[in-house]
This record gives C-alpha cells, structure tokens and sequence, in this order.
C-alpha cells in the first residue's frame, strides 16, 4: 500500500512540475491542411497563401492581442494518408503582428508536392500526438482540419474524432467544396454536412465551408478570429450531440471498395 501511495505522489508530483514548465497560452492551434491529390497544384499554392494571407491580417493579430493572454501557439501540417503527415511550421508562440508575419512567411518561401490517400481520422489521431510535446498549455486545444473529400483509409473517422473528443479537444472543419484537380469520384456535394456529423466536435465547435477558391482566404481569416477569440459563429454550421442519423460516415471507405472492385485500384 506504501508502494502505491508512494507511486501516485510521485506521479502527481511530476505531473505538477511538468506543467510548470509548460508556457500558458490562450490556445494551442494545430491547423491540419489537406494536400491529397484530389488537390491540384494551383489549390495546393491557394491554400498556403490564403492561409499566409489570413495569418498576416490585422483582424488576426487583434483576435490573438485581445486574449486573456495575448498570446497563441501555432502548428501548421499537411496531411493525406494515415502516415503521411508533413510538418511545414513547428509548433510556434505568437503574439504580435511581426510574429504572425514571420509564421505566414514561412508558408509561401516554398511549395510541396500533393501526397496520396485522404485519412482525415490519421490526421487527427496525429494532431493529437502532437500536442503531448509541443511545451505549451493552452486554455484551448484546436485542432482545425480542411480537406476537399471524405475519409478514405485509416481508422474510421468516427472512432478517431472519438478518441480526439475524449481528451479534452476542440475539431473545427473547414470543407473545400471545389471542383478542381483529380479524384472527383471522391466529391461530396454536401461535403459540409459530412464535415458536421463526422468530423467535428466539442464545446463551440463548427463548419466554415469553401465553395469557390475567391472566398478561401476570408473563410480562413474568419475561422482564425473564431478559433482565437473563442466566440461561437452565429451564422455557420455547429456541432451536433450526436452523429446524424441519416449520414453515413464511411461513405468515403466505400467509394474506396467500389473503386477496387470495379476498376481494381490498388
């Protein structure tokens, strides 16, 4: 019984000292950005300078000055498949407009290639991971996923959103409803509503979709303030307490199987 008194104390003990050492934020913000090859090249240059020109906005820096903080940490990564996640800018704590600059820089200095697959449940159960190490305790932990199809491999979303959900985090969507570049067996027309029963969750949570590439970087600025000013959109899609009942959220898996059976994709 000493043993394991001594034990939990212990625990507790360096439980408290670590989170002494980790920097207060007003929120952790891991943005998740789509880059399968349903994308197109010009959609994979769109999102990072519509996402570079949202960070760089006045509206953004007064969203992160206004905190009960003022400040915010931020990760940006590219994702497709169940492993295949791509780190573009580390975890980084940001307070001013400069910062924010030097954050939305990093973005447009160079450009990457698309990867294969569409595992949105992959890319959450990575966000997730994430945030173990990243050295900052946020108020918040977002985790903010784009993409412009349904999930395709991997863990079912569902159970991957469940797991998220379970410690404690915040899935916001951001649905690219466009139809450019290759995989348009993998469409939704009401891709919104797959992002709202299957994607998202938590306290606030919500859907901003992108129906045309004009309104991508408005979209993203908005999302930005809302996610940072943790103010619930009046005018968007929100969460509900449970999965509709009439979606299904393995549609994506099951385009998936035809494709293989009809077309014999490996």
């Amino acid at each position: 019984m000493r043993f394991v008194v001594g034990l939990f104390l212990s625990f507790v003990i360096a439980t408290a000292a670590r989170a002494d050492l980790l920097h207060e934020v007003d929120v952790e913000l891991f943005l998740a950005v789509d880059v399968s090859r349903s994308m197109s090249v010009g959609e994979l240059e769109l999102q990072r300078r519509g996402y570079a020109e949202a960070l760089s906005s006045e509206a953004v820096a007064q969203a992160v000055a206004n905190g009960l903080i003022g400040q915010v940490a931020i990760t940006y990564v590219e994702w497709a498949g169940s492993y295949s996640q791509r780190v573009v800018v580390p975890w980084t704590l940001v307070e001013t407009s400069d910062d924010l600059q030097r954050f939305a820089d990093q973005l447009v200095n160079e450009f990457s290639t698309s990867l294969r697959r569409t595992s949105i449940s992959g890319a959450l159960l990575y966000a997730a991971e994430s945030f173990e190490d990243n050295s900052y305790h946020g108020l918040r932990r977002v985790i903010d996923v784009s993409g412009d199809g349904p999930n395709n491999q991997g863990r079912p979303v569902l159970r991957a959103r469940e797991a998220v959900l379970d410690k404690g985090f915040i899935v916001n969507g951001l649905p690219l409803m466009t139809r450019e570049g290759i995989g348009g067996q993998f469409h939704l027309d009401d891709l919104d509503l797959y992002y709202e029963a299957c994607v998202i969750g938590g306290p606030g949570s919500f859907v901003i979709p992108v129906r045309n590439w004009e309104e991508f970087a408005q979209a993203v600025r908005r999302k930005l303030v809302l996610e940072i000013a943790a103010v619930p959109p009046p005018l968007v899609w929100r969460a509900q307490s449970r999965v509709r009942p009439d979606y299904d959220c393995l549609i994506g898996e099951k385009i998936w199987e035809r494709m293989q059976r009809d077309w014999g994709v490996p």
